[in-house]
Formats: C-alpha cells, sequence, structure tokens
C-alpha cells in the first residue's frame, strides 16, 4: 500500500472515532440533565408526550372532585425498606412523589438501575397509585412489573432497581 492509502484509512478511523465520542457525550449529557440531545431528539419527545395524553375513549366532563378524606386506614408514610436509603421515610400528603436520580425528584435514588425520572406515586380517589415514567429497568410491584397506572396496598413493596419502598400507616 502506498502512503496516501494509508493516510486517507488513518483519517476515516479517526473521523468514525469522533463520531463515537460525539455520541456517547449526547447520550451522557442526555442521562445527567435529562435534556434531549439533539432537535430530533426533542421531536420525538414531543410525539411520544402527545400519544400519552390523547384520550383513548369519548371525553366527558365531570364534576369536580372533593379532596379524599383521610381514613384511617390511608397510608400516612412511604417508607424505604431496601437499598442505599434504607430506613428513609417520607410523609405523605396530597402531592406526587417522583423517585428517581434526577436531583429535582422527592426521593432521590444513587442506584444505578433507577432512572433519572424512573417512577411516581400519586393520591387519586384516595388511595395511592404507582406509575412508571418510562424507566430502562423497569418498577416492580410485589414482583409484577407495572406497565400502567396501579394501586398500591399498603405493606406490599415497590422496588426500583435495587430500592424497596413501602407504603406505612
Amino acid at each position: 500500500m502506498n502512503q496516501l492509502t494509508l493516510d486517507i484509512i488513518k483519517l476515516a478511523f479517526l473521523a468514525v472515532l469522533w463520531l463515537f465520542v460525539i455520541a456517547a457525550v449526547g447520550v451522557v449529557r442526555t442521562d445527567l440533565f435529562d435534556q434531549p440531545a439533539s432537535p430530533r431528539s426533542q421531536r420525538r419527545a414531543a410525539r411520544q408526550q402527545s400519544r400519552h395524553n390523547q384520550p383513548t375513549g369519548p371525553v366527558r366532563t365531570q364534576k369536580p372532585q372533593k379532596p379524599a378524606r383521610h381514613s384511617r386506614a390511608a397510608p400516612r408514610t412511604l417508607l424505604v425498606t431496601g437499598g442505599s436509603l434504607a430506613g428513609t421515610t417520607i410523609t405523605l400528603g396530597e402531592q406526587q412523589i417522583t423517585i428517581g436520580r434526577a436531583s429535582d425528584a422527592t426521593l432521590v435514588l444513587t442506584d444505578d438501575y433507577a432512572s433519572t425520572r424512573h417512577a411516581r406515586l400519586f393520591p387519586q380517589n384516595g388511595e395511592w397509585i404507582v406509575e412508571d415514567l418510562g424507566s430502562t429497568n423497569g418498577t416492580y410491584l410485589d414482583r409484577q412489573k407495572v406497565t400502567a397506572a396501579t394501586p398500591v396496598a399498603v405493606g406490599v413493596p415497590v422496588r426500583i432497581g435495587k430500592t424497596v419502598l413501602e407504603l406505612r400507616k
């Protein structure tokens, strides 16, 4: 091979190597800052969000519901029973609880198996509901993978990576 061919192969290899580095930086940036790395990713995320928000049946107007009264059976705290945050408690109120590695989450996990925005717990009609937010490794409610918003009973474990949570009275 002549020198010109070797130089072209070296430059092509270097270009492919830089493309790989740029792609890796984009993935890390998206994971750390929870922002799509490109306008194309932003459009894709907007399309996915609009698909999730579309009504699936006829739209009905409902009367405003009265706030749910707290009964004695209603859970009052969220307890972390397993993982690096074991023993942590969060007092439950009317606000939702976001769980993940994001710094603005209500329960910030340092678990490598948790996504930036992994799951959320929210009150609805007097009970607490768990919803997976499109995490990579999934959210499990008593060994069953959560695929839709699912009610959580008191004492039933919710697993997010290595972290286990339970609602307590």
